[in-house]
C-alpha cells in the first residue's frame, strides 16, 4: 500500500482525550450487578453496627450515654421475656395502622379529585396548604379538650399528621397525567368517569403507593408524640420512661424496633408496587 495514498490525520485527533468510561460502582440512572448490590445493603446495616461496637468497646464510654450493642441485645431480651415489648409493639401498630389506614383512606379519593378537577382543588387546596404547615403536636392540647385521653387523640393525632400531606401528595401526581391520554379516551369513545377509573388511576397508581409509603413514616413519627398523652403501653411510653430513668439500653431498643418496623412496611409498599404496577417498573427499565 502506497504511503502517500492514506490521508493525512489532524493533530486534534491525537490530543482529543479518550471518554473515560465510569465505574460500575458510579454508573448515572442505571441498575448495579445485584451482587454489588447485595454487598452494599449489607455493608449499609453492618458498618454502622461494627462502628457502634469499636466506639463502645474501646471508647471507655459511659454505658448511659451509650450502651454497646451487647448491652442493648442484653436490654431486648429482658423486655420480650417479660412480654411488655410485645404488648408496647402491638400498642404502637394498633394505633400507626388505625390512624394511617384512616388517614389513606380518604385522602387518596380528596387527592384524586383535586387533581382531576380544578374546581375542587381551588375550593381545597388553600385550606390543606394551610392546614399542613400547623404542627400536628400543636392540635394536642384541643384533642385532649374534645376527645379526652383516650385512644381517641392520639389515633386523630396522626389522622391529622398524614391525610393533609397525603391528599396533597397524591393531588401533584395526579395533576401531571398526560393530557394526551385523557383526549384519547374521549376520542375513543369514553366517558369522563372512565378517564377517571380506567386511565387516571391506573397511571397514578405507583404515585399513590409512593405517598403512602412516605406518609407512613410520618405516622411512626407521631406514635412517639402521640403516646405521650397518657398512654400505659406503647413504643413511644417506653421511649419517654427509659428517658426518664437514664436506661438508655432500652432507648436503643425501642427506636431500632421502630426502624424495623419501618423498614419492613416499606419493604411490603415497595412489593406491592412491583407486583401492581409490573408496566411501571418495565417502564423505568425500558
Amino acid at each position: 500500500m502506497n504511503p502517500s495514498s492514506v490521508p493525512p490525520r489532524s493533530i486534534k485527533s491525537f490530543l482529543k482525550p479518550k471518554a473515560i468510561q465510569p465505574t460500575v460502582f458510579w454508573r448515572l440512572a442505571e441498575d448495579i450487578p445485584k451482587p454489588l448490590n447485595t454487598g452494599l445493603v449489607i455493608t449499609s446495616i453492618a458498618l454502622p453496627i461494627l462502628l457502634w461496637w469499636l466506639v463502645t468497646t474501646f471508647g471507655n464510654i459511659n454505658p448511659q450515654f451509650l450502651p454497646s450493642p451487647g448491652q442493648v441485645l442484653n436490654a431486648f431480651g429482658r423486655l420480650w421475656s417479660t412480654r411488655e415489648l410485645l404488648k408496647d409493639t402491638v400498642a404502637s401498630l394498633w394505633r400507626v395502622g388505625v390512624g394511617f389506614l384512616f388517614a389513606a383512606a380518604l385522602s387518596i379519593p380528596v387527592g384524586v379529585l383535586m387533581g382531576s378537577f380544578p374546581s375542587i382543588r381551588a375550593l381545597l387546596e388553600p385550606l390543606f396548604g394551610l392546614i399542613r404547615y400547623m404542627p400536628a403536636p400543636a392540635f394536642i392540647p384541643l384533642l385532649i379538650l374534645y376527645l379526652g385521653i383516650g385512644e381517641e387523640p392520639k389515633i386523630t393525632l396522626i389522622f391529622i399528621g398524614v391525610f393533609f400531606f397525603n391528599s396533597l401528595m397524591v393531588m401533584d401526581t395526579v395533576k401531571f397525567v398526560p393530557k394526551d391520554l385523557i383526549e384519547a379516551t374521549y376520542m375513543l369513545g369514553g366517558n369522563r368517569w372512565e378517564a377517571l377509573t380506567q386511565v387516571i388511576l391506573p397511571h397514578v397508581l405507583p404515585g399513590i403507593l409512593d405517598a403512602c409509603r412516605i406518609n407512613l413514616a410520618a405516622a411512626w413519627q407521631l406514635v412517639i408524640v402521640s403516646e405521650l398523652i397518657a398512654a400505659t403501653e406503647g413504643l413511644g411510653r417506653r421511649i419517654s420512661v427509659a428517658g426518664r430513668f437514664l436506661r438508655t439500653d432500652e432507648i436503643f431498643v425501642g427506636l431500632i424496633v421502630i426502624g424495623v418496623i419501618g423498614l419492613a412496611f416499606d419493604l411490603l409498599f415497595q412489593y406491592l408496587l412491583r407486583v401492581t404496577c409490573k408496566w411501571s417498573s418495565q417502564k423505568r427499565e425500558g
